[in-house]
């Protein structure tokens, strides 16, 4: 942005005047000749030459939420600084509460929102209890929508439908999470998530795909508290039971497991573990261990 100052001249070389940013600049010649030391300027730039609305107000737009984050919301008056707490009389009191009900309950103006208000606080506490970043969230209620929109809720339970929806992004994103993880922290049961699960990849086409070892061995070492030599034996180990082919129809959390187990076994620094110990960490049986290791060993043959 640049303003031309028709009325003053360089000193140097009388040359025409022009403001750019902060700086008073001569055209001619070069010359700075002031400076203002604010901007009045925004601080974003426009390379698109579209004079599009920057405006730094509000919250930023999420899918987390049913009205994208755009609704208001009633405080409570929690400020720590007693500079800007106010006194209220009861009468105030009582009268903000019934605006703050009735506001909640104008937010929701169809089943279908409070569906998903349901679905979305669902997600939100599942997501995190399991510790899952904000874009599985944001994937999450985005495809809880989708099925919604898609007529899939018929008969079958909204908290199903949001344990699947967790259980499938995590998948996705490389942020893989056991069906006993979610079931044992959702409100729905296992049953309930196979059905909302099977929905989703006749309806909607999930592309989900096999789950790679490799995406649970940081997680299960960081349990295990194994050292990082474990963590790369086990991925190598892992990485050649893909390459070889020898992981399909297996459960993966238990092939992670096994190098897990057959890593630390072979590493004098490594904490002696057990095989039940393992098990139960990759919530499967010590059968599952012992068979992984063996094929870790006809492997290496």
């Amino acid at each position: 942005m640049s303003q031309s100052y028709s009325n003053q001249t360089c000193p140097e070389c009388n040359g025409r005047l022009r403001q750019q940013n902060t700086e008073i600049v001569c055209e001619n010649c070069g010359l700075v000749s002031g400076e203002d030391a604010i901007d009045h300027g925004p601080e974003w730039r426009s390379f698109d030459g579209i004079q599009s609305s920057r405006r730094r107000t509000g919250a930023p737009l999420t899918r987390s939420r049913h009205d994208r984050g755009l609704s208001t919301e009633i405080g409570y008056g929690t400020s720590a600084d007693s500079r800007y707490q106010t006194r209220l009389s009861g009468r105030k009191r009582r009268q903000i509460a019934r605006l703050r009900r009735e506001h909640n309950r104008a937010r929701v103006s169809s089943k279908s929102e409070r569906n998903q208000v349901l679905g979305y606080t669902e997600i939100k506490r599942i997501t995190n209890r399991l510790s899952l970043p904000e874009y599985v969230r944001e994937q999450a209620c985005t495809l809880f929508k989708s099925a919604q929109a898609d007529g899939l809720f018929q008969g079958r339970s909204l908290e199903g439908f949001a344990a699947a929806a967790v259980y499938a992004t995590s998948r996705t994103r490389s942020s893989p999470r056991t069906i006993a993880e979610v079931t044992a922290i959702s409100y729905a049961d296992e049953d309930e998530l196979n059905a909302a699960y099977s929905a989703l990849n006749r309806e909607i086409g999930l592309e989900t795909g096999p789950i790679n070892p490799v995406e649970y061995l940081p997680r299960y070492a960081s349990t295990l508290e194994v050292n990082s030599t474990v963590e790369r034996q086990a991925h190598a180990y892992a990485n050649a039971l893909v390459d070889a082919e020898r992981v399909s129809g297996r459960n993966p959390s238990g092939i992670a497991g096994g190098c897990l187990y057959k890593a630390a076994g072979e590493c004098e620094d490594a904490p002696s573990l057990t095989q039940a110990t393992v098990a139960d960490v990759a919530d499967v049986a010590p059968v599952t261990i012992r068979s992984t290791v063996e094929l870790i060993q006809e492997l290496s043959a």
